[in-house]
């Protein structure tokens, strides 16, 4: 089974020959890996990864033209005055070089699934507000933020339209809303503001016949029904270390979504515990032996991780996904 292969299986609810592998290790470890592997890529195809997750593409707002805009309103930025501010244009040839050349090189050259990292509405705009404020709007200014967000949504809907032109499987919503223990505000607020605009860009994608998936960190538990209403394909990273259950996920919504991690990065790798790491990843991967799992980091590997830390977690997982 080649691998973008496998990774459909696995979205499509089928069994595949094994669990599809993954890793977000580029960001903070680049150097660690280059001088031992060569290359970051060297890595990805020594441990045979199976998918990959593609950075790039023009961002929604002119960062200057942001810094004015806050400056005169005294070190703020409200909704109302962004609507000032006109979105960049996200028919940008040019700035879409870098997906290309990721899409080569993955897909068309190795075979794997590639998915592409897309705004979201809630988390995109806390680069804009900053996110003590943008949660002070949320109760503040309601009617200006749809006004905001729907607008965002028309350019993200755009931006993975010409990532699907592009031959990018599947289209990944970064929307971070969860704390270590909740919501960072109320199921009743994320189902006003935040739920119609993520539906553009759902209902978009799946009309377009890709996947669609989503990130959030922290615990959305309350969400997952909304989350399942959306159609997202996968939902990254399903967060233990936040509270969230791998075993409840499977008797409740394994027939909804598939989950992409497993590997925590908040308590797991990165700690110098060796044999937590492999009894961590046996549970896991004997979890979901049966298929439902894109087996992958939770977040970026962070740069206390050593090398031979991340290579030893990296054979445990190219070992036990071919054993089971």
């Amino acid at each position: 089974m080649q691998p973008r292969e496998r990774v459909i299986e696995v979205i499509s609810h089928r069994k595949p020959d094994r669990i599809p592998v993954y890793g977000w290790v580029r960001a903070n470890l680049e150097s660690q890996i280059t001088k031992a592997f060569g290359s970051v890529e060297a890595f990805e195809d020594r441990y045979e990864f199976d998918y990959s997750h593609i950075f790039g593409g023009p961002s929604p707002y002119d960062q200057k033209a942001v810094e004015v805009l806050r400056d005169e309103g005294g070190g703020m930025l409200e909704p109302a005055a962004l609507m000032e501010m006109s979105l960049t244009d996200p028919n940008t040839e040019a700035a879409y070089q870098n997906i290309r050349e990721a899409v080569a090189h993955h897909k068309t050259q190795r075979g794997r699934f590639v998915y592409v990292q897309t705004p979201g509405i809630f988390e995109c705009l806390n680069g804009v507000f900053g996110i003590e404020n943008h949660l002070l709007y949320l109760a503040l200014y309601e009617e200006d933020l749809h006004q905001v967000y729907a607008r965002q949504a028309e350019w993200n809907r755009t931006f993975a339209g010409n990532c699907l032109d592009l031959g990018v499987d599947m289209i990944h919503v970064s929307d971070d809303w969860g704390g270590q223990n909740s919501l960072l505000f109320s199921p009743d607020t994320w189902w006003r503001l935040i739920y119609p605009y993520h539906k553009v860009t759902c209902d978009y994608v799946a009309d377009r016949g890709g996947y669609v998936s989503l990130h959030s960190d922290g615990n959305i538990s309350a969400l997952m029904d909304g989350i399942v209403d959306l159609g997202y394909d996968v939902v990254h990273p399903y967060q233990e270390s936040a509270g969230m259950d791998l075993v409840e996920y499977k008797k409740t919504y394994a027939d909804k979504f598939v989950v992409m991690g497993g590997l925590d990065v908040q308590t797991t790798i990165g700690f110098g515990r060796y044999d937590h790491i492999a009894r961590e990843l046996n549970r896991v991967v004997d979890l979901f032996k049966e298929g439902g799992l894109l087996l992958c980091t939770t977040h970026f590997v962070q740069d206390h991780c050593t090398i031979e830390e991340l290579t030893f977690a990296f054979d445990t997982i190219h070992e036990l996904v071919r054993s089971e």
